[in-house]
């Protein structure tokens, strides 16, 4: 799943770390978030999106949805 958090974390100045500690995670955690290395569970989607004043669709982007879909 691609996601808009690194350029959301950058717009605001804030580090991994700073963003790791507003939701309650390692900085690792952010890391892997960001590099698509892990998707974010439920709640932790919604902590971000309440952080970033965002919808969860706003920052994150199904794989599915990018795809282009075979005409039947």
């Amino acid at each position: 799943m691609e996601n808009k958090l690194r350029v959301l974390r950058a717009e605001r100045k804030w580090s991994q770390a700073y963003l790791a500690e507003q939701l309650g995670v390692s900085r690792q955690s952010i890391n892997a978030i960001e590099t698509g290395k892990y998707d974010p569970s439920l709640p932790l989607a919604f902590a971000l999106a309440r952080l970033f004043e965002q919808s969860i669709e706003d920052i994150f982007i199904d794989d599915a949805d990018a795809v282009p879909q075979a005409a039947e």
